[in-house]
């Protein structure tokens, strides 16, 4: 059988007109999205959570001292702490509380730049967070900008940007009160490891992973106002291990480092100037004595002869 072309016709039939062999395929991957999307709220509507089990194997997690650890990120902004869950205690929150999908999707991709979107779905409420957010294909180094042109960077640096916004969705789903119950744990975790392990070690196993990023000793003492690493105490160790996390997770480079450390020059510096006593003014001249008045002089009794 042919057609008019001479041409011989597909017996199963032809494509619909004006489908592209891209476009249907494009089109049975979100026919296929949106029925694993339906499947999985199916199972959760059917398998609903249990909350206490559910908590219990998020805090069973957190006695991990290598979770533990990275659980919190501090970094300082306009003179103020922040502080908060990191990316990998969200994820390990979202995966032990169940029935949750999370992650991100690159949208659209033109002009050395990804339109990207970070969700969080409850699937068994149904509930649902979304970022939608831009990451120029560009990293910024100490000489400048730099275009980046193989994929894996590119991938690497929408991740890295995505991971943030990820977390903060997952955070938007969670009670507040299962991710206050993860962290108290995790801080216990860390006060009875630091009880088996002599604060020296401690202190060289946090020194060491700094230097990763470039950051020397002498930099983290003057940045805990301490005079050496040797010095460091638990206070110290834990605070360094929230901006530790704040490191890997991308919230802050070395320039914190430097930053931070002019500013509480600048602050001791005004402290130090505070508490110096203001030099003594120097005293004000006597003035004379007005002269005494006739009714002002002591009355005597005197004899004649002073008359």
């Amino acid at each position: 059988m042919a057609n008019s072309n001479n041409n011989a016709l597909n017996v199963y039939g032809s494509a619909p007109q004006g489908l592209s062999a891209q476009s249907v395929t494009a089109a049975m991957a979100t026919t296929r999205q949106a029925q694993e999307v339906q499947a999985a709220m199916i199972v959760a509507k059917n398998f609903p959570r249990d909350q206490r089990q559910s908590l219990d194997r998020i805090l069973s997690e957190c006695t991990r001292p290598t979770l533990a650890e990275g659980a919190t990120y501090e970094f300082s902004r306009g003179g103020s702490a922040i502080r908060g869950p990191s990316i990998r205690m969200a994820e390990c929150i979202a995966q032990n509380w169940g029935n949750m999908d999370f992650g991100f999707t690159e949208l659209e991709r033109k002009d050395r730049e990804s339109t990207v979107m970070a969700f969080a779905w409850d699937l068994e409420t149904n509930t649902r967070q979304s970022r939608i957010f831009s990451v120029r294909h560009q990293r910024d180094t100490g000489k400048g900008s730099k275009a980046l042109t193989e994929e894996r960077d590119i991938y690497e640096m929408i991740a890295n940007q995505a991971a943030r916004r990820v977390r903060n969705c997952i955070l938007s789903l969670i009670p507040g009160d299962v991710v206050d119950a993860a962290l108290k744990q995790c801080d216990l975790t860390l006060k009875n490891q630091m009880q088996g392990v002599s604060l020296d070690s401690i202190r060289s196993d946090m020194v060491a992973k700094f230097e990763e990023f470039g950051i020397t000793p002498e930099m983290l003492a003057a940045f805990c106002q301490k005079q050496s690493v040797d010095y460091l105490d638990e206070a110290d160790i834990k605070k360094l291990r929230r901006v530790y996390t704040s490191f890997k997770d991308g919230l802050v480079g070395v320039d914190y480092f430097t930053s931070r450390m002019q500013t509480l020059a600048e602050q001791n510096a005004a402290a130090k100037a505070a508490a110096k006593p203001a030099p003594a003014s120097p005293a004000a001249p006597a003035e004379d004595p007005e002269p005494a008045s006739d009714d002002d002089l002591p009355f005597t009794m005197g004899g004649l002869d002073d008359i």
